[in-house]
């Protein structure tokens, strides 16, 4: 049944709702498999979920929501697929098994509300621009908008780009304990962080056009600090840095985040 005077708190409450079931789901899924790690992919797909919701309950929004629904599901299948894909080939992995091991009392319900509850409730948040950008947006795209998109595109492109390097250097043998450095990243040591980063800030300039759009503006800056300082960037480098050498080298002389050539070593 579609509700074509459904408010947008009732809207933001039935997206919020559909998120909550998919999570109840994961983490049931997660007690028969004995592993959290498949919920990566799972992330990208929530958003195809939470766009999916948006337009059979507020299929009123015009070119803005089209184009926020056809961004998020090229955004969202590609990189779920990649992770799920990467999950099957490389097993547990070994961030949630560490998280998990430190865990006390009863290791289900501990990833039911320190996993699948909390990137839950971040999903929500951070699909805000899908969400808000949809409600009560009328005609064509203008140049605001515009721009979203093209941001968006180039964040898909660069992240796509920066992953199908990775995978082909990790499918190396010859390439074990070694760091890529080349490609995309030789500019940033993050492309596929960097790529996601500018899908959502482009999905927010896009939403800006809406009345409600700007409300979500707390999407990208949460997106960008779990990017960049929490469970991005940060962490995947405190790892290298422990576990690859040639890894502290790496770091001197490449961009941390925005793409920018390499520095020269000292004394050249």
């Amino acid at each position: 049944m579609v509700f074509e005077t459904i408010s947008v708190e009732m809207l933001l409450l039935y997206n919020l709702g559909a998120i909550a079931l998919m999570m109840m789901g994961l983490w049931v899924l997660s007690i028969l498999l004995d592993d959290v790690s498949f919920i990566d992919g799972f992330w990208a797909f929530g958003f195809v979920l939470v766009a999916c919701v948006t337009v059979r309950l507020f299929p009123f929004g015009g070119s803005h929501q089209q184009a926020l629904t056809v961004l998020v599901v090229v955004w969202g299948l590609r990189l779920g697929l990649y992770l799920l894909a990467r999950w099957q080939r490389e097993g547990a992995d070994g961030r949630y098994l560490a998280m998990i091991g430190r865990a006390k009392g009863n290791k289900h319900v501990f990833t039911l509300t320190k996993v699948f509850a909390l990137q839950g409730a971040l999903m929500w948040v951070v699909s805000l621009p899908i969400q808000l950008g949809a409600y009560g947006a009328t005609g064509p795209l203008g140049t605001l908008a515009l721009a979203g998109v093209v941001l968006s595109v180039a964040g898909i492109v660069f992240e796509s780009i920066g992953d199908w390097q990775l995978s082909r250097f990790k499918r190396n043998a010859d390439n074990r304990g070694r760091v890529l450095d080349t490609g995309l990243w030789r500019y940033t040591r993050h492309p596929n962080y960097f790529g996601d980063f500018c899908f959502w800030w482009g999905c927010f300039l896009l939403a800006c056009e809406a009345p409600y759009g700007w409300m979500s503006f707390p999407a990208p800056l949460l997106m960008s600090f779990l990017l960049i300082k929490w469970s991005g960037a940060a962490l995947l480098e405190r790892r290298l840095l422990k576990s690859r050498p040639a890894y502290s080298e790496y770091v001197e002389r490449t961009s941390s985040f925005l793409p920018w050539p390499p520095r020269k070593p000292d004394g050249q």
